[in-house]
């Protein structure tokens, strides 16, 4: 009999209910989850709408660190729900400025061999510890916290196989970069990517966790290494070495795929506008004039990762064409960075000094100027996603944008070889100060939760109906992100809790007048090319469309996070049977679908009758048995408190 691979092992130590087969739902038990400020408004809304008394996690931890810039009552209102909800329900609060989520979370709390799911969808960071973390939608994180259990399909398993060792000036971002450009953003739909192999031992705990945390632009389930010897030696330097347990997979362990990748043959990568797989070597692309550099966010703002990036500062000035801002991954790492000098090093250089948060990754502030080329260290360069829709936006590893920020153009690394030394010791000690964490007291369970007045309800939809019809009020095209469906900017992230006034922002950087054809023609059904809501994790695009009145989504393909969150809003994702009758439909046509519901519960393939056109096309559900009734009830709030109620 073959042995297991470590994704497996740790699934089957928490296996509740359901066979441990590719394909097949499971049920596992949840040891912890995490939420932000952005997505975590609604989780905590839906936490109370179902009543509970006590969550059934081991830990989880509400973090403020996407909508921090306070420019007028309603982050502050979102930050102060959070907290207040987080005492009522026995959950750890981290406060603004405290840092980055999954930075936090690695430092913190991860621990090898546990679960955790989050409301954002880089939370496979905590992979880098030898976690299984999965990004879900809130409603999905709420009922982890409600029941201690998460559902899910089981994916097939992706070895990726290390061998050699990086050069120097290549870094772990150039390898995850690599490794999108070998199988793009969809690679990784349905997969779980479990890292092996000899140069693993080269890789530090935070080069593991960047490459895990863009696991997710390969469209992973999430990603995972082994826990060893490396992630003793930093849970010790955190003060945490009795979360230490060693994991690897069995050595006759079998994959259903293997990708074998010798780290020495990577050189310094970065990504294209606009997608984290538009790859191209620094070689193909030294010379353009660059306006703009951001260090920082979930993916590299370690303390590794900024003191090469002081190192390479260090007596230098920023280009005078250039804006430099640096994002710390969390407090303890700026207090370490102030200490040591290398805070002094960026600021004498002209680096400007951002809060210890997601910032401009996430849209929160630091908008390029109309046409500039902006390199970001960041995990996305979707379009528009900068707060600037002309601007282009490159993804890059922090050496490449240290490097840039000095010469004003995209320039290789390895040419500042022998005048700057950037090898990096490890930490013996991080600092380890909790004091922007709030935990819970047993005194705090009766805390009253405070809702400012631009929280609202969220739409909570109605049983579905065995005919369902409607004009098709959008034809969207391949690879639509959920940036796409719901935009996320400085202007827009205030309203996270508002999806009335939200809604109408849907889909507005395609079709601006989105919003406005749904009312006029009370929703609808949407059509979608491949690769339908790749992205981020946040249930707004669906909870947007939702409210808008639309019924059903058919497309040729979706990605994982978004169809679920499609299905706990009760709208129908359904694929084309023929992706061929993609090309056949057109905006506005009406469409009818008759019993919906009876070939939903038989698993039939269903007819869409174009009534536009006269002419008939086939669609499937793809999903569990649980799906289906969930599906039948409105969605899964719906469902989960009619099995509560039952």
């Amino acid at each position: 009999m073959s042995g297991k691979n470590l994704a497996y092992k740790i699934l089957e130590d928490h296996l509740l209910s359901g066979t441990l087969k590719t394909g097949e739902e499971i049920e596992i038990k949840v040891d912890q989850t995490l939420t932000q400020d952005s997505t975590g408004t609604m989780v905590y809304l839906q936490l109370e709408a179902m009543g509970i008394d006590k969550i059934k996690t081991d830990l989880s931890v509400a973090y403020v660190d996407h909508n921090t810039l306070q420019a007028g009552f309603e982050n502050a209102d979102d930050h102060e729900f959070i907290k207040t909800a987080a005492a009522k329900y026995g959950l750890v609060y981290s406060k603004p400025g405290n840092g980055i989520c999954h930075q936090l979370h690695v430092e913190n709390f991860g621990k090898p061999g546990a679960t955790l799911i989050g409301s954002d969808s880089h939370t496979p960071t905590a992979g880098g510890i030898g976690m299984i973390a999965i990004g879900t939608g809130g409603l999905d994180v709420a009922i982890g916290m409600a029941s201690g259990s998460y559902f899910v399909q089981v994916p097939k398993i992706l070895n990726v196989k290390l061998s050699g060792k990086l050069n120097d000036w290549v870094s772990a971002k150039d390898v995850i970069l690599y490794i999108l450009q070998k199988l793009s953003v969809k690679g990784g739909v349905g997969k779980i990517v479990e890292y092996s192999g000899e140069g693993v031992k080269s890789l530090s705990v935070t080069d593991r966790a960047t490459i895990t945390n863009m696991g997710a632009e390969l469209g992973a389930t999430t990603s995972v290494f082994p826990s060893d010897e490396l992630t003793y030696e930093f849970l010790k330097a955190q003060g945490r070495e009795e979360d230490y347990k060693e994991l690897k997979a069995d050595d006759d362990a079998t994959y259903d795929e293997v990708l074998e990748i010798d780290l020495s043959e990577i050189p310094p990568l970065l990504a294209q506008p606009h997608s984290p797989d538009a790859v191209a070597s620094i070689d193909d692309l030294t010379g353009i004039k660059v306006d703009q550099v951001l260090i920082g966010s979930c993916t590299n703002s370690s303390y590794n990762d900024l003191m090469k990036v002081a190192a390479i500062l260090k007596g230098n000035k920023v280009h005078p064409d250039v804006s430099l801002g640096i994002s710390p991954g969390s407090s303890n790492i700026l207090q370490m960075l102030s200490d040591n000098g290398a805070l002094g090093d960026m600021i004498q250089a002209g680096a400007r000094i951002l809060e210890c948060a997601c910032g401009p990754c996430i849209g929160m502030g630091q908008a390029p100027a109309t046409d500039a080329v902006s390199l970001r260290t960041f995990n996305r360069n979707f379009y528009g996603r900068s707060g600037t829709k002309s601007a282009s936006v490159y993804l890059v590893s922090p050496e490449i944008a240290a490097t840039a920020a000095i010469t004003g153009q995209v320039s290789d690394p390895r040419s500042l070889e022998g005048d700057v030394d950037i090898t990096i010791k490890e930490p013996d000690n991080y600092y380890t100060d909790k004091n922007y964490f709030i935990f819970p007291s047993e005194d705090n369970n009766q805390t009253k939760v405070k809702m400012g007045p631009n929280i609202k309800p969220f739409p909570i939809n109605k049983p579905l109906k065995d005919t369902v019809e409607g004009n098709l009020v959008l034809k969207a095209g391949d690879n639509i992100t959920t940036d796409d469906i719901m935009p996320s900017n400085a202007a827009l992230l205030p309203f996270r809790s508002n999806i009335p006034h939200l809604s109408k922002f849907c889909f507005s950087t395609i079709d601006e007048n989105f919003w406005k054809r749904c009312e006029e023609n009370n929703g609808g059904i949407i059509l979608g090319g491949d690769n339908y809501g790749q992205g981020s994790s946040r249930e707004h695009a669906a909870l947007a469309p939702l409210y808008l009145g639309i019924k059903v989504v058919v497309t040729k393909s979706f990605a994982r996070i978004h169809k679920a969150n499609l299905i706990n809003s009760g709208i129908v994702p359904l694929e084309l049977v023929d992706e061929n009758d993609y090309d056949q439909q057109d905006q506005m046509d009406e469409l009818v679908i008759k019993e919906v519901v009876t070939a939903l519960k038989e698993g039939k393939v269903i007819d869409i009758y174009n009534k536009t056109k006269d002419t008939t096309f086939k669609a499937k559900f793809n999903g569990s048995s649980r799906d289906v009734a969930i599906l039948l009830a409105g969605g899964k709030l719906n469902y989960t408190k009619e099995n509560l109620e039952g």
